[in-house]
């Protein structure tokens, strides 16, 4: 993980303002700093996954926290809570037809400023 003084040098060659204030929210608290050290770091680097990936690794009513972008390929069974930095439009159709929810990291942050009952995938 990196140093909260690696993720501010990286922080200052961002444009996004969108990424610049989720960066800058998830990098105040422990818990969060995880994602933090992900959405500084190079965008050729950030994760994408599939929905069919995400339920794999879901469980029934998780809250599953990606840094990066959730893509619309495959289906996804189980209704659970995902937090992205961004989704495609198919895939947030595909999620809320589901009956779960999508959210952005910053709206979680506020949510659940303490990070609890979140998996992380990476």
């Amino acid at each position: 993980m990196k140093s909260k003084t690696l993720i501010e040098k990286q922080l200052k060659r961002k444009t996004n303002p969108e990424l610049v204030q989720t960066i800058i929210a998830s990098k105040k608290n422990l818990k969060w700093i995880e994602v933090s050290s992900s959405l500084s770091g190079l965008s050729n680097e950030r994760v994408v996954f599939n929905l069919d990936f995400i339920d794999k690794q879901a469980k029934e009513g998780e809250t599953i926290v990606i840094p990066g972008k959730v893509l619309s390929m495959g289906e996804l069974n189980k209704k659970i809570k995902i937090v992205a930095l961004a989704a495609s439009k198919s895939a947030i159709e595909k999620i809320n037809k589901n009956g779960s929810t999508f959210i952005t990291i910053i709206e979680e942050i506020k949510l659940n400023p303490e990070a609890k009952g979140i998996k992380i995938l990476k």
